[in-house]
């Protein structure tokens, strides 16, 4: 009894330090995603009002779990019995990602009219019910956008421990996973809150010393940061994108195979991207004559 008792503690921390060290590579290989997402998701979750953003990114990432939690046996179960489903889904998300970028930066570059009856100039006062309604459509916006994103974490991870058996598969995507929700929304949480952490260290500062220098400058940087978020978000999206048809489909991986890794998936994304965005628009184009 004692032997076979040690015999499986002797199992189990062998099987944790293949955890671990399976973890730590494969954590490794999706950092670059990790840091789009954050990239992505910061900018999803900024502009709300300052009282709502917890809550907010609250709403968001309970959604991420809940995301983790349907992707993560579909995974599993398409990885052992339909490993081409993978590659479509992936494929299919890459589209996805790739018109929303190239989505913002068409609205940028080409004008279009404002909706009837707003003006940009005029500041507009929302209701509460609107303002709610607002929040539940940048939430759901955000959640789809994390599931894309998750979805490209966990095959990632995935990849990693594919000639591992079954059940360290299991441990490893699952903890890359949770650590990706964890580490990506807790620190949005400390870029929109950034501001308040500044203004907290002036009050407590006498107007002098390092913390009201800090506090100062986390007070003033927050516009900033925010205005990049846009930006860097929708270089985030093309990216992925980019690199989900590069490594994915044959097709691109002769397309500009002597250009820098990140130009190359970032032009691949953009195009598939305006490409995206001008079926929608005929779709769309089509639909209002059949209407009319």
């Amino acid at each position: 009894m004692a032997s076979g008792f040690f015999a499986l503690l002797d199992d189990i921390g062998a099987l944790m330090d293949d955890v671990a060290v399976l973890s730590k590579v494969t954590t490794k290989k999706t950092a670059g995603i990790l840091g789009d997402d954050l990239a992505v998701n910061a900018e999803k979750a900024s502009g709300f009002v300052s009282s709502r953003e917890i809550p907010v990114l609250w709403a968001i990432t309970k959604g991420s779990f809940i995301n983790k939690l349907i992707i993560l046996p579909i995974a599993f179960l398409l990885s052992a019995f339909f490993p081409a489903a993978v590659t479509v889904i992936l494929v299919l998300g890459g589209i996805y990602l790739a018109f929303e970028g190239a989505e913002k930066i068409y609205e940028y570059v080409v004008p279009h009219k404002h909706a009837e009856g707003s003006t940009p100039d005029v500041a507009v006062v929302l209701t509460e019910e609107e303002v709610l309604e607002l929040e539940k459509t940048k939430v759901k916006s955000a959640i789809i956008t994390d599931f894309i994103l998750s979805v490209e974490i966990v095959i990632i991870a995935l990849g990693a421990v594919m000639g591992q058996t079954l059940l360290l598969q299991i441990i490893v995507v699952t903890i890359v996973a949770i650590i990706a929700t964890v580490g990506v929304y807790g620190i949005v949480a400390l870029i929109v809150r950034m501001d308040d952490f500044g203004l907290k260290l002036i009050e407590n500062s006498d107007g002098t010393g390092f913390g009201y220098r800090f506090g100062t400058l986390l007070v003033g940087a927050l516009p900033y940061v925010i205005k990049s978020l846009s930006v860097i978000g929708t270089i985030a999206l093309l990216l992925v994108s980019g690199g989900i048809f590069a490594h994915n489909l044959d097709f691109f991986h002769h397309v500009l195979a002597s250009w820098p890794g990140l130009i190359r998936e970032f032009l691949i994304g953009l195009v598939i991207g305006l490409l995206a965005v001008v079926v929608f628009k005929v779709v769309l184009w089509v639909i209002g004559m059949v209407r009319g």
